[in-house]
This record gives C-alpha cells, sequence and structure tokens, in this order.
C-alpha cells in the first residue's frame, strides 16, 4: 500500500496490468482462503485464546460513537457502518457483499470482524477480477481538467520519482473533505486550495490515532496482559504508541 499511490491516475491508472497477473491474483485468493480456515482452527476455537480476549475492553455501541470510533472499533460495538455501503464511492455497490459486525463490544468481537472481513474482500476481489472491462487504462476526459502550467513536479530533480509523473493540477479556492473505508476505520483528507498546485492546507485523519484515544478509558484496573490483548484488538503497533 505505501508503494502503489504513484499507480493511481484520475480515471484510471498508470499503467496496463502485467500479462498473467490477473490468474495469479485469483490464485492467491484461494491459497488465502484456506489460510483462513486454518486461522480459524488455530485461534478462533482455542480455549487459551478464547480465554484471553472474551469479556476484555468492552466499548459500548453509544460509547464508540462518542468517541469517534470507526472500522472494525466500531462495527465491534454492533454498529453496522462501513462508508463503502454509507457513501456509496466506486463502484463496491455493484459488488456481493456484506457489512461484518458483532454486538458484544470486546476484544474477542473485534478479532471477529477482522477475520470476517478477510473471507469479504477476497469476496470483492474476486468479482472484481472478474468484471475487468476491456478498453484503455487511462481516461482521456482528464485531459479537459484546467492543469497547473509548469508544475514543480516537472523539474529536473523530482524526475527520478517516475518516468510517467501523474498529472498536477491546479486546486481551486474552496475546501473539500473526502473520505473512504481503510482497513483500521475512516481515513479522512481535508484540503484547502489557494489556487495553486499544492494545498495550503492539508490534513489528514488517521483512522489509528483517532482509535486509540479511549484506551485510556479501557485500561483502567487492567492487568498488563489485558492491556497488551486490548492494544492487538485495536490493532495500533507499537511503534505509534511509543510515539
Amino acid at each position: 500500500m505505501r508503494m502503489m499511490h504513484n499507480y493511481f491516475r484520475i480515471g484510471g491508472v498508470a499503467a496496463d496490468l502485467p500479462y498473467g497477473w490477473i490468474d495469479k491474483c485469483l490464485d492467491f485468493c484461494d491459497y488465502f482462503l484456506t489460510g483462513i480456515v486454518e486461522y480459524q482452527k488455530l485461534i478462533t476455537r482455542n480455549p487459551i485464546f478464547l480465554e484471553r480476549v472474551e469479556g476484555i475492553g468492552v466499548i459500548g455501541g453509544e460509547e464508540a460513537i462518542n468517541w469517534g470510533l470507526s472500522g472494525p472499533m466500531l462495527r465491534a460495538s454492533g454498529i453496522k457502518w462501513d462508508l463503502r455501503k454509507v457513501d456509496h464511492y466506486e463502484c463496491y455497490d455493484e459488488f456481493d457483499w456484506e457489512i461484518q459486525w458483532q454486538k458484544e463490544g470486546d476484544s474477542l468481537a473485534r478479532y471477529l470482524v477482522r477475520i470476517s472481513e478477510m473471507t469479504e474482500s477476497i469476496k470483492i476481489i474476486q468479482q472484481a477480477l472478474e468484471g475487468i472491462p476491456g478498453g484503455p487504462y487511462e481516461n482521456l476526459e482528464i485531459r479537459c481538467f484546467d492543469r497547473e502550467r509548469d508544475p514543480e513536479w516537472n523539474d529536473f530533480e523530482y524526475r527520478f520519482i517516475s518516468k510517467k509523473p501523474s498529472p498536477t493540477f491546479e486546486l481551486p479556492r474552496q475546501e473539500l473533505y473526502a473520505r473512504m473505508e481503510a482497513p483500521k476505520g475512516e481515513l479522512g483528507i481535508f484540503l484547502i486550495g489557494d489556487q495553486s498546485g499544492f494545498p495550503w492546507r492539508w490534513k489528514i485523519r488517521p483512522p489509528g490515532f483517532i482509535n486509540l484515544q479511549i484506551l485510556p478509558q479501557l485500561v483502567k484496573r487492567m492487568k498488563l496482559a489485558d492491556i497488551m490483548t486490548i492494544l492487538g484488538s485495536i490493532d495500533i503497533i507499537m511503534g505509534e504508541v511509543d510515539r
């Protein structure tokens, strides 16, 4: 995910898929589904695991909304909220998939939501691969947009980033907030344009840190082992916690 941002374009992608990539991706989907079955046998029905996570770090539905939680943290508390269903963006309405949710609100519920979402993600990927249309991979209509003249990205020092840089557009003088359903929850981007190729203000709403703010409330009168269990269910890497 960290390396693919330059592949996407407005209305298309930078290059066509390599030969045989779709077949390899379908094979991986079948392989990954067998792995999920192994996870279920090894972890989900493990009595030691269940004793460690069941009833730990309980978050109610109203409490999750008040803290601004999103993603699996919110859906594990009984709230069926997924931006792919709510905002109807991209082509998710064309696929057959369901929101995965639990009502217990504990660490086990958050784990079950994530395991179920793995299966749903594979379903979406398989349907998307079967429905990939033919034709050009780039939408030529983007040429009618007002592009920035002589953008800084065309300078010599930026040429090493890509042989085919993304087009640069002038941002009008307005505010814009866009959001999407990321693996950890709502990922939002807030922009303020000033009629140039660079935004006057750019703010990212990361779901990980927003979900982490409820941690002091959850760890009261908890043992260290239970705290580590809660951290794992919130899906926050230790580097972010250290910072």
